[in-house]
């Protein structure tokens, strides 16, 4: 995954690459040899990603909000204008907000399902052609645990990843003849900015936090294998089975933490 023989390094593009889990991403990417374009809503943390990749990985540095069509129409210019073809798009841009559903008014449902959901659906339909040019190319859904596991108290959060992991299993089959693989990952909680959304949910469980650098190893582990998904190592696992087969067990077991997710807390990847 590293390097296409014809084309030399492949080229990445992560969204939300401006902190944690999008910074790591891009700069395990780089030290794989990647090209590596970073995509995000506030340039500043952009260019701090920037400064932490090794000498010589010359990001290219896109400041954009991906639930803009406007926005999204830059992208794919400068991607196509930069380097002609996309080997990965990593769609890792989103938005946590936990809180009982009664607090959420419309608005921030739209932007919950806009910002996970929409927005990486619309991009990766816009850089079909692009991702086509660079074939065998890849799409990597970064979803989470929540999205086989719907936590109470983050209903909303839970369903938008949810869909996210549906639209992955769809797209997977859909472009496979195409020469074009999608892979799902599902991230546990992870020790970012983000994670400050959790806080009751973790000391309610003792839930375990990953650091960003071993989920983004994680993450292109998956990628270069040619995986469809990618699950933390752990519990976890056997939690999403057991939620797969008797959804009654996973039922009394999280009962229990709703009490605790009670306060409504708002991070954006």
């Amino acid at each position: 995954m590293r390097r296409d023989a014809q084309h030399g390094p492949r080229r990445v593009l992560i969204t939300g690459a401006g902190s944690g889990i999008g910074r790591a991403l891009a700069l395990e990417a780089a030290a794989r040899g990647m090209e590596v374009a970073l995509c995000g809503r506030r340039r500043g943390a952009l260019e701090d990603t920037a400064a932490t990749l090794p000498p010589g990985a010359r990001p290219l540095v896109i400041s954009a909000d991906i639930t803009s069509t406007a926005d999204r129409a830059r992208i794919v210019a400068r991607i196509k204008a930069e380097w002609g073809a996309l080997h990965v798009l990593v769609n890792n841009a989103g938005v946590v907000e936990g809180g009982p559903l009664e607090t959420f008014d419309d608005a921030a449902l739209e932007d919950t399902f806009r910002t996970n959901v929409l927005a990486p659906m619309a991009l990766t339909r816009d850089l079909a052609p692009l991702l086509a040019a660079a074939r065998p190319s890849r799409v990597v859904n970064v979803g989470s645990v929540f999205g086989d596991i719907a936590y109470p108290g983050f209903a909303a959060y839970s369903a938008s990843k949810f869909a996210l992991r549906g639209f992955s299993s769809a797209l997977r089959r859909e472009w496979r003849p195409l020469g074009i693989g999608v892979t799902y990952v599902a991230p546990r909680a992870t020790r970012t900015d983000a994670a400050a959304a959790f806080d009751d949910l973790i000391a309610a469980t003792g839930m375990r936090l990953d650091a960003p650098d071993m989920v983004a190893a994680q993450i292109w582990r998956a990628v270069e294998r040619g995986r469809d998904s990618a699950y933390p190592p752990g519990m976890e696992r056997l939690f999403v089975l057991i939620q797969r087969l008797a959804p009654r067990l996973i039922d009394r077991a999280l009962a229990r933490t709703a009490p605790a997710t009670a306060g409504a807390a708002r991070a954006a990847a």
